[in-house]
């Protein structure tokens, strides 16, 4: 197969990363202080919004004491944190304890290096160094962002193995296999980004949007994206490790002080890092939307993009919000299943077509031809998925008919001398039914249904009921 040289041509031309490492060396720590101080502010900002939200769909106030509108509460408890004892448990490993925190957090700054915040050939001046929009950039920078996230993941792995307790052990296999079952699904995603743009470099899918952005090319890639990075960063409704009504605090159960900050904070940059992803790949990044751009031509020049990046992290947030507020949490075998079963499945199969639309329109095909060969194959797979409940509801019936037909196979729960559980095709004798109140009142007082005629109640020391009647 042939690939289109003019295709081929402006993937080339996407790619082209020259204008970055060309930094002075404090040029560069300007800028990493910068990614460092943004993910900062946004965080303290999240967990006062995110308070301030869920109060108001549960009709509650929120925090209001410190500062303006309770804009200070989450610094004042980052203060209080750390001023809190910090305890190491006896049983605990005691190296791996203390670097599990760190082991959270850090990558889940790493992240944010590559993310523009404006285009690539558009130069800003600071402090009259003209320099882009992103600290820098990498030919596989996806895979790098893929990379780190999953590093974040250990140190909550680690954290429950090094805790030594039990409830924090589960928290944290749980952490490793949602990881596993969630991480799958999130790359098939990336690949039909990567299919589309020709690049795996953040700023070059970011120039590849110019005409439309990913969200509506890429619909399914985007939904399946959007579950897979709430199951990552362990929120609700998919907040299994840290379940406090199993698990009392998840992995970090055994932590107090600035560790449990430590973990607290790397839950919500991890936050802000994904929906920064979700941004880059599927919302157009650092670009104003079509009506605005079409109006206002240097919308997406100068400082301006910074602010159209950061108006479309807060709706993402604002969406993770929305979620803990309103879906209860899911069982963990519904997590699983939800995985493995929907959504690995699906991603892997929208891949497939994404491919073949690819390799249709690099054959040079029309876009008529595209969804005539596109449609045929849908309409094939589904088909056979029809003609195969079919038959499956059929074998079922008959097994439901077999099952009503057979006769239940008598089962003495006390056969053993203790009572033990019915096996499958076994059924327990019915049980009798206690007598109603009032009957037992008529009984207890010699009415219609007592063994004795007398209208007194028997007592206990009584034979035959003549003490109670006075004889």
């Amino acid at each position: 197969m042939t690939a289109n040289p003019a295709l081929a041509l402006e993937h080339l031309a996407l790619e082209d990363l020259s204008m970055f490492g060309r930094d002075p060396w404090w040029l560069i720590v300007v800028k990493a202080v910068f990614c460092f101080a943004f993910l900062m502010v946004t965080v303290l900002f999240s967990i006062v919004w995110e308070r301030k939200v869920v109060a108001w769909m549960q009709r509650r106030i929120g925090p209001n004491r410190h500062g303006p509108w309770g804009l200070l509460q989450s610094l004042a408890d980052g203060v209080k944190l750390m001023l809190k004892e910090d305890l190491v448990v006896r049983r605990a490993d005691k190296a791996v304890y203390v670097l599990a925190p760190v082991v959270a957090a850090i990558p889940a700054f790493m992240a944010f290096a590559v993310i523009p915040f404006g285009p690539a050939g558009n130069e800003v001046s600071i402090f009259g160094q003209r320099t882009t929009m992103q600290l820098t950039d990498l030919p596989i920078a996806m895979l790098y962002i893929l990379a780190v996230a999953s590093v974040g993941i250990y140190g909550i792995v680690l954290a429950g193995w090094s805790s030594g307790s039990t409830y924090p052990l589960l928290g944290g296999l749980r952490a490793c296999a949602q990881m596993i079952s969630y991480e799958i699904a999130m790359g098939a995603a990336f690949a039909s980004v990567f299919l589309y743009s020709g690049s795996m470099s953040t700023s070059a899918i970011v120039e590849a949007q110019a005409d439309r952005w990913y969200v509506v090319l890429l619909p399914v890639s985007f939904l399946i994206y959007v579950v897979t990075m709430v199951g990552e960063v362990n929120r609700a409704p998919f907040d299994m490790p840290e379940s406090e009504g199993d698990l009392v605090g998840g992995f970090n159960t055994e932590y107090s002080s600035i560790k449990f900050a430590m973990f607290m904070l790397a839950e919500y940059i991890n936050m802000v890092t994904v929906a920064a992803v979700s941004v880059t790949l599927f919302l157009g990044g650092w670009r104003v939307p079509y009506p605005v751009s079409a109006v206002w031509e240097g919308a997406n020049h100068g400082w301006w993009p910074l602010l159209w990046f950061t108006l479309k992290l807060q709706l993402l947030l604002f969406f993770f919000i929305w979620l803990r507020g309103t879906l209860p949490r899911v069982r963990y075998d519904q997590l699983m299943k939800l995985g493995w079963k929907v959504l690995i499945p699906v991603s892997v199969v929208w891949l497939m077509l994404v491919a073949t639309v690819r390799a249709l329109r690099n054959e040079n095909y029309d876009f008529q031809q595209i969804v005539l060969y596109v449609g045929g194959a849908v309409l094939a797979v589904l088909l056979l998925s029809f003609v195969a409940d079919l038959f499956r509801g059929r074998q079922e019936k008959a097994e439901e008919e077999a099952a009503v037909k057979r006769e239940p196979a008598e089962f003495d729960p006390m056969a053993g001398g203790f009572p033990v559980p019915p096996l499958p095709g076994q059924t327990l004798p019915p049980v009798p039914r206690r007598r109603p109140r009032r009957e037992r009142e008529l009984i207890a007082s010699g009415g219609p249904g007592s063994d004795s005629g007398g209208g007194h109640p028997r007592t206990p020391g009584d034979s035959d009921g003549k003490e109670a009647d006075g004889v």
